[in-house]
C-alpha cells in the first residue's frame, strides 16, 4: 500500500471503548443492523399517535445530534428520527469501506425499507442534502416531502472557504493535516468548525459549546474518524464529476416530492448564489433565504426552519391529520427556548440575545 492510500478502518468488533454519545432529554438511541452496515438512530417519542414519520440526515463531519433542536420543535408535527450515517456519530464504519454518495443513499434506503416507515418527510443538510436528493430521485415512493438545508450540490465556482474541506479528498492531505494539527485541543477544533459553519458563532450557548467539545473529544478517539471524513469528502467530490442520469443536478430535476430549500447568506461551504439554481432544478420547490445564517440553519435558526416546514405541511395538504392546529406547539416551544437561551447567556456574562430570525425571505419557486 502506498503512503497516499488510506488504511482500512478497523472492524467494529475491535474498536476501542470511547465515551458514550450524548442523548438529550426526551431522546432515545438504538442500533439497527442491516446488510453490511449498522446504523445508530436517534428519535423522540411523538407528541401523539398517528403523526407522519420524518427522517433527518446530517452532513460531513456531523451526526444525528445536529438535528436535536429541530426535532424537539417538530415533535408535535412529525414522528422524528435522525440517522448517523455509517462511520459518523455512533454508527461504525461500513463493512465495505464505501463512503460514496450512492453508498450513503443506499444506507438510508435500506433503513427505510427495513423499518417500513416510508414514505417519510426527509431532511438533509450539506452532504446529507446530496444523499437525500439521490434518495428522493431514485425512490420517490419513500419520500413525502424533501427539506434541504444548504445541500451540497455541484458548484462551478467553489468558495475559497470551502476549498480546505474539498482538499480532504486529495490523497495524503489528511495525513498532513493530522500531523499539523496534532497539538490542537478539542476546544480549538470546535471553535474552528463553528466559525466555518455558523453565520454567527456567538449564537452558540456555553452549554452548546461544552457539548460540542465533549463530542469532539469522543470522535478523536475513534480510529476511523479521519478515514470516514476523508472517504466521504472524496465521495462527494466524485459525485460532483458524475454525468448523465447519475449527476446530482439531473437527479434534482427528477425529484417529485414537494421540496423546501434553505440557504444561508453567510454560508462558507455552499454558495448562497446556488439557491436560484436549486429553486429552478427542483420542480416543486419553495425557497427560504436566511441572510444571517451559515451552513447549519437548523442549528442556528431552528424555530425559523421549523415554521417553514410547518408551512410546507399546510401548503401540501399534509396538515389535515392534525385538524388544522399545526404550528402551535412550535410557537410555544420557540418562546420557551428563546427564554432559556437568553437566561443561559446572561448567566455566562454574555450580552447577545437570541436572534429573532428577522430578515428571512420565503419564495414559491416551483414551476
Amino acid at each position: 500500500m502506498s503512503s497516499t492510500e488510506l488504511p482500512s478502518a478497523p472492524a467494529a468488533n475491535v474498536l476501542p471503548k470511547v465515551a458514550t454519545v450524548r442523548v438529550a432529554e426526551g431522546e432515545r438511541l438504538r442500533s439497527v443492523g442491516l446488510p453490511g452496515i449498522t446504523l445508530t438512530v436517534r428519535s423522540r417519542p411523538p407528541a401523539r399517535e398517528g403523526l407522519p414519520p420524518a427522517l433527518y440526515v446530517h452532513g460531513l463531519g456531523g451526526s444525528s445530534q445536529n438535528w436535536s433542536a429541530l426535532m424537539e420543535l417538530l415533535e408535535g408535527e412529525v414522528d422524528c428520527e435522525a440517522v448517523d450515517l455509517p462511520g459518523f456519530g455512533d454508527s461504525p464504519p461500513p463493512d465495505d469501506g464505501d463512503y460514496s454518495i450512492t453508498a450513503h443513499a443506499r444506507a438510508v434506503i435500506r433503513y427505510l425499507d427495513a423499518s417500513g416507515r416510508g414514505p417519510v418527510h426527509l431532511f438533509g443538510n450539506s452532504l446529507g442534502g446530496a444523499v437525500t436528493t439521490r434518495v428522493a430521485a431514485v425512490r420517490p415512493d419513500l419520500v413525502r416531502t424533501l427539506t434541504l438545508v444548504s445541500p451540497a450540490l455541484p458548484e462551478l465556482r467553489v468558495q475559497r472557504s470551502a476549498v480546505p474541506t474539498a482538499l480532504l479528498s486529495v490523497p495524503g492531505v489528511t495525513s498532513l493535516f493530522t500531523r499539523i494539527t496534532k497539538q490542537w485541543s478539542a476546544e480549538q477544533r470546535v471553535r474552528g468548525v463553528m466559525h466555518l459553519c455558523y453565520g454567527d458563532p456567538d449564537r452558540v450557548t456555553p452549554e452548546g459549546f461544552s457539548n460540542a467539545v465533549q463530542e469532539m473529544e469522543r470522535r478523536l478517539q475513534l480510529p476511523y474518524f479521519w478515514d470516514a471524513m476523508t472517504r466521504s469528502a472524496r465521495g462527494l467530490v466524485n459525485a460532483y464529476t458524475l454525468g448523465g442520469q447519475h449527476a446530482l443536478w439531473r437527479q434534482a430535476e427528477r425529484v417529485l416530492a414537494p421540496t423546501l430549500l434553505i440557504y444561508g447568506g453567510r454560508d462558507q461551504l455552499v454558495g448562497y448564489r446556488m439557491r436560484s439554481k436549486a429553486a429552478r432544478a427542483f420542480r416543486d420547490s419553495r425557497l427560504l433565504s436566511l441572510p444571517e445564517a451559515g451552513h447549519v440553519a437548523m442549528m442556528e435558526y431552528p424555530e425559523v426552519v421549523a415554521r417553514a416546514f410547518v408551512e410546507l405541511l399546510v401548503e401540501t395538504g399534509e396538515s389535515e391529520a392534525a385538524g388544522g392546529a399545526r404550528g402551535e406547539g412550535v410557537d410555544a416551544l420557540s418562546r420557551r427556548r428563546a427564554g432559556e437561551t437568553e437566561a443561559a447567556r446572561r448567566s455566562a456574562g454574555g450580552t447577545r440575545a437570541a436572534a429573532s430570525g428577522d430578515g428571512t425571505m420565503t419564495e414559491n419557486a416551483g414551476s
